[in-house]
């Protein structure tokens, strides 16, 4: 009975351990589109058995993150510029849920918090970027009040995050993109919870239709074998670069 106990204790822990394992590397990108996924490998490279490996590639496979493959193991599920669309269109209406909500309290964002944003887009570095872009909606769903938000948006956010990580690779995020969180910020503070929800919507709006083109080009040139790597890149000048 004891050893019992504490197989069901442990199992499903270890199970979220490899699940959120796997899945902080397909969301950063370092287990690519495509990569094909064994039990064995990922079995030895995190040290566990091949239980909690199959277990948690299963609820990878139910959550969209990766996908059958033929003949052993599953491949990591392509980027699609049309599920990002998709997405967005979730995202969006719990981000003016949020907005709302947080807007009803008075909540003001920390200064620290959107200067980090900032600073993060003059930057390099994509993943703090990403990390900032997420923290600032992130407080926004905690003012709300209502944690259904936040927990409705996480994993949406995980598909979000590989989608911005291949976009900011290629474009580095615009520094206007913090405008319209300050913006938001500010009517949200001041009780305006209209125009905390418009400005959410647009905001969302201008995220999703930017980064879906820029996805959809991307992914035409890297399957185009017309593609000439040695010819110069013009990007265009867009909005949201991320959300």
């Amino acid at each position: 009975m004891p050893a019992q106990l504490v197989s069901i204790e442990v199992a499903p822990d270890l199970v979220d351990q490899v699940y959120r394992a796997l899945l902080g590397a397909i969301s950063s990108g370092e287990l690519a589109p495509g990569e094909r996924l064994t039990q064995e490998d990922i079995a030895q490279r995190l040290s566990v058995s091949r239980q909690p490996v199959l277990q948690a590639l299963r609820l990878l496979k139910k959550d969209g993150f990766v996908h059958d493959a033929p003949g052993r193991g599953v491949l990591v599920a392509p980027l699609d510029a049309d599920w990002m669309r998709k997405v967005y269109q979730v995202r969006g209406a719990l981000d003016v849920l949020a907005a709302r909500l947080a807007a009803a309290e008075r909540f003001r964002i920390d200064p620290k918090l959107m200067e980090r944003g900032r600073r993060a887009a003059r930057g390099r570095n994509v993943e703090a970027m990403i990390d900032a872009d997420m923290a600032f909606h992130q407080a926004i769903y905690a003012a709300s009040g209502n944690p259904l938000i936040a927990q409705s948006a996480d994993q949406h956010w995980h598909h979000l995050r590989r989608a911005m990580g291949a976009v900011l690779q290629a474009e580095p995020q615009r520094e206007s993109l913090w405008d319209e969180h300050e913006a938001i910020a500010a009517a949200i503070a001041a009780g305006d919870a209209e125009q905390a929800a418009r400005l959410s919507e647009e905001h969302v709006a201008q995220a999703s239709e930017a980064l879906g083109r820029r996805l959809a080009a991307q992914l035409a040139r890297a399957a185009s074998p017309a593609s000439a790597p040695s010819s110069p890149s013009h990007p265009r000048t867009t909005q949201g670069d991320t959300a």
